[in-house]
């Protein structure tokens, strides 16, 4: 574990902004939490005790059902999280990244907060080499679901990944080390009766490149392709995943899906 005297290391393959935003909503590293991990100093003033595992757990043991399409989860407990998803999955891997999302537009439990916590996103599958990456690990707390929630915070990632450093856009702030990161490709994996996933990628500019047939194993009592495995299979316990496979580019979003991502950001209904 971090100590109190060492900043605390994402460990992502790119620079981290400390906060990435649009008008209504903020992203932030995420943090978990602990006596002993205290907030990343990126030249802050003043390092602070942040609480992204307790908001996330407290309310989405609440509510299991937002992990139903999602290979992990649910948690019973903040320890189960941190250790199941954060430490054994996300850090271990650099090019993984899972950020806490704030609406600014709802009151904060804390005069720390930007805002009402709304959730998680991440980057993962991240390749420095292939200028590419992945959205995933979305999980919107019910009191934010069907909001300007989601589009934002999917929108932020998609400048922040397609924009070039050269030119940052005027719709999103970001305060760190690091500019947009001009990447090529960004996926979106979903499964494939996840419809609400799979619309609001289609929303974003995401376009279908197909269907992954099999394409996970996936302990029982996740929601599988319902389709049973033969007799014999070694992991019979398990079932099978069909995943919808989607991706924005960078010449989609020059062209045209930039603008359709800002028109999602600004959307007021």
């Amino acid at each position: 574990m971090t100590s109190q005297q060492e900043p605390y290391d994402v460990n992502f393959c790119f620079p981290v902004p400390e906060v990435l935003e649009s008008e209504r909503v903020l992203l932030t590293p995420f943090i978990v939490s602990s006596p002993l991990i205290m907030r990343p100093n990126f030249n802050t003033n003043s390092i602070q005790p942040l609480k992204h595992s307790e908001y996330f757990i407290s309310q989405a043991i609440l509510s299991p059902d937002v992990f139903k399409f999602l290979p992990f989860g649910p948690f019973a407990t903040t320890e189960a999280f941190n250790v199941g998803l954060i430490e054994n999955r996300i850090q271990k891997d650099s090019g993984y990244i899972i950020f806490a999302i704030y609406d600014k537009t709802k009151p904060s439990t804390s005069n720390n907060e930007p805002g009402a916590f709304a959730g998680v996103i991440g980057l993962i599958n991240t390749s420095v080499l292939n200028l590419a990456t992945e959205i995933g690990c979305v999980v919107i707390l019910p009191a934010f679901q069907r909001t300007h929630v989601a589009s934002n915070a999917v929108g932020i990632l998609l400048h922040y990944t397609l924009d070039l450093p050269s030119s940052p856009s005027p719709v999103i702030s970001v305060k760190g080390p690091t500019n947009a990161l001009g990447l090529r490709r960004i996926v979106w994996q979903a499964h494939h009766l996840n419809k609400g996933s799979i619309r609001l990628a289609e929303r974003m500019g995401f376009k279908v490149e197909g269907v992954l047939r099999w394409d996970r194993v996936l302990p029982s009592p996740t929601v599988g392709n319902g389709r049973d495995v033969r007799d014999g299979d070694p992991r019979k316990e398990c079932v099978g995943r069909d995943t919808a496979m989607l991706s924005l580019c960078w010449d989609d979003w020059e062209e045209s899906a930039k603008e359709v991502v800002d028109r999602g950001i600004a959307r007021r209904e």
